[in-house]
């Protein structure tokens, strides 16, 4: 099991995460409700495609642009499609280890 915490919450779990360059990302549906808002930031990459950025809320407090998802991303990322990861050093700690 993998979870990623913040302000020692967890705002999400799965069994089910893909590794990919360092991150886990996890299925969008094991992100705790609430836990993401919205961001403006958009960058690209030129193997996934284009990220789309969110703040990450819990306990009162927020992280600015701490996590990422791929909604349209290139076939060559195909598996991270409708997946969330989460930033190294933005406060959201990620652990555990999959089955």
């Amino acid at each position: 099991m993998i979870t990623a915490t913040f302000h020692g919450q967890v705002i999400a779990r799965s069994e089910q995460t893909v590794y990919l360059e360092g991150n886990h990302y996890f299925p969008a549906e094991s992100i705790v409700p609430g836990a993401l808002e919205a961001s403006w930031v958009r960058t690209l990459c030129f193997w996934k495609g284009m990220a789309r950025y969110h703040h990450v809320r819990a306990g009162g407090h927020r992280s600015p642009n701490a996590a990422w998802s791929y909604p349209r991303p290139t076939p060559l990322a195909r598996m991270i499609k409708g997946h969330v990861a989460f930033a190294p050093g933005t406060g959201v700690i990620v652990s555990g280890q999959r089955p």
